[in-house]
């Protein structure tokens, strides 16, 4: 029988996940999706390591998907000369322009803009929201004057975020630029961009992806500023998916408010009918523990149950001790909790007439029989995708079956919650085809003789046009 996990995975590769029989042994174990994280990337082992997924999806025939995630607008402060302890009351100067060693008086801040862009009264967090400052005033040139509201060692590089103030950084910064580059030219499935703000930061990312592709790459919109949270409508106009980013959403924001985030988040990102990734500290204490804390297995379990695509590890597998575990422990969660009747899917059906909307309206039909009848599987026939994203977001309990002649999106769509994608190129007459598929489902242990199944296709078949005829069969 299949791996009948429907909730995907994404592990972030680092040095714990260097070799190849531990990224098979993941795989096996329930991975989905492999990320590179582009702030702490080298090309040349991004290029083995892509190698030797590749290889691997071959070997093992499947698809597993890679997402190339950029690392936005990060601001740090420069390397410290000594190990600094801040303490509340202390008055400690942020300087831009040439950068030099820090000291318990004046700390190197590696955006020019700043003095610019700060007023007196804002906050300056650092290290994850452990240090905080508040502005006392600024020159509008090189340096800012702040006085410490929460103390701590302030250590080299750390991050820094200023929730209340209006940044004038692009979205796309100029090694975002080489690194968006170099993803396409790896041929990443997705690409996530960090700090979205506005549509436009996506706008500029989808001009570069058609300058250097002669394919759509699809765009995660990482939502981790106050300013995404507003924007929300607008920017999923102009994504192809979410990310979660709980890790500095909740810095940005105070930590309580960032459960129901997640939670609005979830719902839009269904109703738009695209895949929503939760991220960070998911099961963080398995970095260096074989054993999660209750809290981290409900915090996954809760994330499913949201209705969540995909779930995200980032330390716990690119720098933690046991990759494979986590992976095991994460995938025995998901599949626990993910069929319950708890989950609650919108239910409203497709209303906007779009040029899509006979497309969108068949596939909401067919997931909503799919129940009533108790089909086994939806077997949709697809060149783009698009069937398998509207199938996917309305969560039938019938296993999706996507089939494609388009190579490069059977791992794309490995990121959808519950789509299982297969490489399929004859397209011949209605019957043969929907006969042909329903024997490799058969094949493939999704289903048993007698079971009912749906399948979805555009006619006439050879034409590849957009998806215009529901059939119900039965494996015979």
């Amino acid at each position: 029988m299949p791996n009948l996990k429907r909730t995907k995975i994404v592990a972030t590769l680092g040095p714990a996940t260097s070799n190849k029989e531990t990224l098979r042994a993941m795989i096996n174990e329930g991975v989905d999706v492999f990320r590179i994280n582009f702030s702490h990337a080298d090309y040349t082992d991004v290029k083995q390591r892509v190698k030797m997924i590749r290889a691997l999806g071959k070997e093992m025939n499947t698809s597993i998907a890679i997402l190339g995630d950029l690392q936005g607008p990060k601001l740090r402060v420069g390397i410290m000369k000594e190990e600094v302890v801040v303490q509340p009351g202390d008055k400690i100067n942020f300087c831009t322009g040439k950068e030099f060693e820090g000291t318990a008086k004046k700390v190197y801040m590696n955006y020019d803009n700043f003095p610019k862009d700060v007023n007196p009264g804002e906050r300056v967090l650092l290290d994850d929201g452990k240090l905080m400052f508040e502005v006392l005033e600024t020159n509008k040139k090189d340096t800012v004057k702040t006085k410490v509201i929460q103390g701590g060692p302030l250590r080299s590089r750390k991050g820094v975020n200023l929730p209340n103030t209006n940044i004038s950084l692009p979205a796309l910064t100029k090694k975002d630029k080489e690194d968006a580059v170099f993803a396409i030219s790896q041929e990443v499935d997705w690409i996530a961009l960090s700090f979205v703000r506005h549509a436009e930061d996506l706008k500029e990312l989808q001009a570069l992806i058609e300058a250097h592709s002669e394919y759509k790459i699809p765009i995660i919109a990482k939502i981790e500023k106050p300013e995404a949270v507003k924007n929300i409508e607008k920017i999923v106009a102009y994504c192809d998916g979410l990310m979660v980013a709980r890790g500095d959403l909740g810095v940005e924001v105070p930590a309580q408010e960032v459960p129901l985030i997640q939670k609005e988040l979830v719902l839009i990102a269904k109703r738009a009918r695209i895949p929503v990734i939760i991220a960070t500290q998911m099961m963080e204490t398995m970095i260096t523990s074989l054993t999660p804390t209750r809290a981290e297995v409900n915090d996954v379990a809760n994330s499913v149950m949201d209705g969540a695509d995909a779930v995200m590890l980032s330390g716990e597998t690119s720098v933690g001790k046991y990759p494979v575990e986590v992976i095991r422990t994460m995938a025995n969660i998901c599949k626990s909790v993910e069929n319950s009747n708890l989950i609650k899917v919108p239910h409203e059906p497709p209303h906007i007439r779009t040029n899509r909307y006979i497309t969108k309206s068949v596939c909401y039909h067919a997931a909503h029989m799919a129940n009533e009848i108790s089909a086994k599987a939806i077997c949709t026939l697809t060149n783009s995708g698009y069937t398998a994203f509207q199938i996917s977001a309305w969560r039938p309990d019938a296993h999706i079956l996507v089939y494609t002649s388009n190579r490069r999106i059977l791992s794309r769509l490995n990121l959808l919650w519950g789509v299982k994608s297969f490489y399929y190129d004859k397209f011949v007459s209605t019957d043969e085809t929907v006969d042909d598929v329903n024997s490799i489902a058969h094949q493939h242990g999704f289903v048993d003789k007698g079971d009912y199944l749906i399948n979805l296709a555009a006619m006439p078949i050879t034409d590849k046009g957009m998806v215009n005829t529901l059939r119900v069969s039965q494996v015979k």
